[in-house]
């Protein structure tokens, strides 16, 4: 698994705040396993287990215009 862009945003507030996986997945009320798989960038998580860790720190996934690369 590659890290993604997803994987990358959470890892990087998980350690702005000073939170081991272990935390954030307990403060979240997702599993561990779950939290390493997501970032490590495992390509098929639950939306709804996203948002929940996301809801820590005031934000979600939301749609956006797709980025065409070059």
């Amino acid at each position: 698994m590659s890290p993604t862009k997803i994987s990358i945003v959470i890892k990087a507030l998980r350690k702005e705040y000073n939170l081991t996986q272990e935390d954030l997945a307990i403060k979240s009320g997702v599993g561990l396993r779950f939290l390493r798989e997501l970032e490590q960038g495992k390509p098929t998580v639950r939306l709804d287990k996203v948002n929940q860790v996301l809801n820590l720190f005031n934000k979600e996934v939301g749609v956006c215009d797709k980025v065409e690369s070059m």
